[in-house]
């Protein structure tokens, strides 16, 4: 285990922090949590209790990981990307104990902004687009839009969500959230924002 006295970021005196491994500043990791050579992990992250993160992996910056998750070599999760407790990721579709397929991980790739809720599954080869919202036990089998709000197994869309976590209700393919002032225009199928919320237009 390295000494963590001389770095910058916080880990828990149960965890492993294997040599190889890049943690950026401010990122905390928790009980029986376990970093492997290769993984990038950005700044000011949450890994919680009985968190694996496999080499080859990268997390961005900002990003909270509740209890019980595993992040396979494979996958990608950007800036902001909030991972409810046990979400299950996976790397192979057609795994065999028997029959070894590491030259065939496929990539999963969560963009900025996305939620993934408690016991949801996401099988590999798929990517969420930004600020997506994958309901508590969902489980994904397909590409996500940008703030989708999938639900249900398979999970099919249902809805939008704004940036800020609250769901949309687009009239006439027009959106804007009663929280945050966030306005949105709905066209073939997919979401873009037209004007950012109060908060983040006041701060830019």
């Amino acid at each position: 285990m390295q000494d963590h006295r001389s770095v910058s970021y916080f880990a828990h005196e149960s965890s492993y922090v294997d040599d190889g491994a890049h943690i950026g500043n401010g990122t905390k990791i928790w009980h029986f949590s376990h970093v492997m050579p290769g993984a990038v992990i950005g700044e000011r992250c949450n890994l919680g209790q009985n968190v694996v993160v496999m080499p080859g992996t990268r997390i961005g910056d900002n990003v909270k990981i509740q209890n019980n998750v595993s992040i396979y070599e494979g996958v990608e999760l950007e800036d902001d990307v909030f991972c409810g407790p046990s979400c299950v990721f996976t790397n192979v579709n057609n795994p065999r104990s028997h029959v070894s397929r590491k030259n065939e991980y496929q990539r999963t790739l969560v963009k900025r902004g996305g939620t993934i809720g408690a016991n949801a599954t996401i099988v590999c080869g798929v990517t969420l687009g930004e600020y997506a919202f994958v309901g508590a036990g969902a489980v994904v089998t397909s590409d996500v839009p940008a703030f989708g709000l999938m639900v249900g197994v398979p999970a099919r869309r249902v809805g939008w969500m704004c940036q800020c976590g609250e769901r949309l209700h687009p009239h006439v393919g027009h959106a804007a959230c009663g929280a945050c002032g966030a306005t949105y225009e709905e066209s073939a199928g997919l979401l873009r924002q037209t004007q950012p919320s109060r908060a983040k237009a006041a701060a830019s």
